[in-house]
Order: structure tokens, then C-alpha cells, then sequence
């Protein structure tokens, strides 16, 4: 039976994406149209955003960095603060997670149409998990993700794209799928990347940079540790000499792929350890806040859900995946991109996570700093920017 799941995201304190609207797909089209490349939903989403045209637009993703947990610790980034009062609040998708927001930041689509629908996805070819990270047991990038990437439209309508990033990202899973069609640029300290990106625009077109070490000392430290901040500090202070440097004529745009909490272990679920749980379920993807439960034959999605909502309570939202289709958790489905989803989908709430020790690594069981689902926190996402 067709169930709603609107109420029950809202009671929840949940945040339905919006992909028409404000959200983290309009973000490179219009950087496109602002460098005055034509691209798919470009002109909308440059007059959404507000943005003048420019000869040379500058991109910055910095993983992590939500903008309620940036508000939050504003007093570590003055060159960022300055920007934020006034600026447009924006969403990433669901899940609020690395993989498929890039994926719907690098086509200007959702997660419903690029296939990368959580940290990990049942393949329907072998039935197991895929890793949208490291890209192990999923079908090569360019068969599972389809959508063209706006590098691609961009360097077909005649102008340059750059992206600046890690060597060991260059050629990588997620870069072919999300990414293509940019000339990869390899610098690895923040610093770097700063350098490189500028000496990339004294040519016009678009340049993209990447930094990941917000996130990855949110995961290990939590974002309200002393060492976030100090990530924090050292990305405001290289992305206000990236501001100064840039040539006349740049338009500077910054956002994140989504945000992050801090979970508590007295409130995780395992799905190896609790029979109202694991019942029924024959494989557990996604993440520990934002699941995808794929069904033994017999058990129905119904059933499964009802046993879940029992044992999580208030602690998740937990909807049969056909009505988080229509009720646009993921944006428009592609038929091949269903399969992918769950019979069940958990979108977890407050600080919960639910895992399944069978499957997951001890590092990751320990992690302190978590996103995925659809709070405040990690569905807030920046849009700052700045013409030079």
C-alpha cells in the first residue's frame, strides 16, 4: 500500500531535497553558462543563482563542510564567514554522501538518474555490493553511470575545463563516472591546488578544486573537535589567497557535497545482532544513516518496514523504496537505476546509525563524524561566491 513519507520526513526534522530548486545539481551548470559555455539547464540554473557572467570561473568543493556545521564554527573561517550572511541556502541530494553528491554536482542531475545512490549499491548484474568510493564489484564507470557530465558539455561547446585534485583521483571509479571530460590537473597539498588552479585561469574557462581533509578529520575527530577547526582554519585562509590571486574577470564559487554529525554509539543499531532487523533482509547497502535494504524472496517490503519503524522508533524514517521514489528521495529514477535502490530505504534521524557488522570494517564501525541522511546538518549545504 502507497504511504507518504513527506509528514513523517518533516515531524522528523528531515529535509526533502528540492532538485528543481536550490540544490547542489544547479551549482556547475551555471558556473558553465557564467563562463558563457551552452550546457544542459545552464541558463536556469546561472539566473536561479544569481550569478554575472565571467571569462573564468573557479569552482572549490570542499568535502565535509556543511553549512550549518560551518555557521556553527564560523569563528575558524573569517574569509568564509564574511560570505555566508546573505548567501543562498542550498541542498545537496539524498543520500548526503561523497559519492552520489559529486555524481549530481559533475552532471547536474540526481542520484536517481547518475546510479550512485549511496557509499555502497547492490549491483543487480552479481547481486553483491558496489563501492562507489573505491569503485570494486561495480560494472566499469561509464556503463553504470550514463548521464554526460556538463566537463563533457562543456569541452563540446569549444571552452576548457580543468579539474584540480589529487594524482591518485585521476583516472579513479568516481572521477570517469561524475567527472569526465575535464583536463586533470594533480597537486596534492591544498596550497598546491591553490597554485595550480590559478595558473590554470590565466587562461579563461572553468577550473575546478577539490580538498578533502574537512571530511576526512570529521570522520575520525568528529566536526566539533579542535581538529576540524584547525582543517577549517587552513581551508579559509588558502581559499582567501585563492580569491586574491585569481585574474580580473574570475568569478569564485564555493560549496560542499554535504555536511555532517557526530553519532552516538548508544544510540547504532546492527542489523547481525537484532532478529527484527535482519529478518527478511537478504543485503544491507548504503551507509549507516541512509540504507538500502534488498529483501530475501517472501518477505515483503511492507512487512520489513513495519518490523524496522518497530525496533528504530523515532530514530529513523523508514519508508518501502517505491514510495521514496514517489515522494522524490532521489529525484527522477531512471529505469536502470531502480534496481539499485532498496525494496527498503532508512533515512536515520538525531545522532543513529544502524549498521551490519557482517559487512562493514571495524574502521569504519568506529568513525565519529557521519552523514548520509537528511538532517539539517548534513543535507545544508553552502553556495558562497565572490566576483573578482
Amino acid at each position: 500500500m502507497s504511504r507518504s513519507t513527506r509528514a513523517e520526513l518533516a515531524a522528523a526534522g528531515l529535509v526533502l531535497p528540492d532538485y528543481r530548486g536550490s540544490n547542489l545539481s544547479a551549482v556547475l551548470p551555471a558556473a558553465a553558462d557564467a563562463a558563457g559555455a551552452t550546457v544542459t539547464g545552464g541558463a536556469t540554473a546561472r539566473a536561479l543563482l544569481g550569478l554575472p557572467r565571467a571569462s573564468r570561473v573557479c569552482v572549490v568543493l570542499v568535502d565535509g563542510l556543511g553549512r550549518v556545521n560551518l555557521a556553527e564554527r564560523s569563528g575558524h573561517a573569517p574569509f568564509l564567514r564574511s560570505m555566508l550572511a546573505g548567501s543562498r541556502r542550498m541542498t545537496a541530494g539524498y543520500p548526503s554522501t561523497t559519492s552520489a553528491s559529486v555524481a549530481t554536482f559533475g552532471t547536474g542531475t540526481c542520484p536517481g538518474r547518475t546510479g550512485l545512490v549511496g557509499y555502497t549499491v547492490r549491483n543487480p548484474t552479481t547481486g553483491g555490493l558496489a563501492n562507489m568510493v573505491s569503485w570494486e564489484g561495480a560494472e566499469a564507470p561509464r556503463a553504470w553511470q550514463v548521464e554526460p557530465t556538463v566537463f563533457e558539455q562543456i569541452v563540446a561547446d569549444g571552452h576548457r575545463a580543468v579539474s584540480v585534485g589529487p594524482a591518485r583521483f585521476a583516472g579513479s571509479g568516481m572521477t570517469d563516472a561524475a567527472l569526465r571530460g575535464a583536463a586533470y590537473r594533480p597537486a596534492e597539498t591544498l596550497a598546491d591546488r591553490v597554485d595550480a588552479t590559478v595558473s590554470e585561469l590565466a587562461t579563461p574557462g572553468v577550473a575546478y578544486l577539490y580538498w578533502g581533509e574537512v571530511d576526512k578529520v570529521g570522520h575520525h575527530e568528529g566536526w566539533g573537535s579542535w581538529q576540524w577547526g584547525h582543517a577549517l582554519e587552513e581551508v579559509d585562509r588558502e581559499l582567501a589567497r585563492l580569491a586574491r590571486l585569481l585574474p580580473r574577470d574570475s568569478l569564485l564559487l564555493i560549496t560542499a557535497d554535504h555536511g555532517m554529525v557526530d553519532v552516538d554509539p548508544r544510540h547504532r543499531w546492527d542489523v547481525a545482532e537484532v532478529p527484527g532487523l535482519r529478518e527478511g533482509v537478504a543485503l544491507v547497502a548504503g551507509e549507516p544513516r541512509a540504507l538500502h535494504l534488498h529483501l530475501e524472496p517472501g518477505h515483503t517490503a511492507d512487512a520489513v518496514a513495519d518490523r524496522w519503524r518497530d525496533v528504530l522508533g523515532a530514530s529513523a524514517v523508514v519508508a518501502v523504496g517505491q514510495d521514496a521514489v514517489d515522494d522524490g528521495w532521489f529525484g527522477p529514477v531512471a529505469e536502470h537505476v531502480r534496481p539499485r535502490l532498496g525494496d527498503v530505504v532508512v533515512a536515520t534521524t538525531g545522532r543513529a546509525t544502524v549498521v551490519d557488522t557482517r559487512t562493514q570494517t571495524p574502521a569504519s564501525l568506529g568513525l565519529i563524524g557521519v552523514h548520509g541522511s537528511m538532517t539539517p546538518h548534513e543535507m545544508s549545504v553552502p553556495f558562497l561566491w565572490d566576483r573578482r
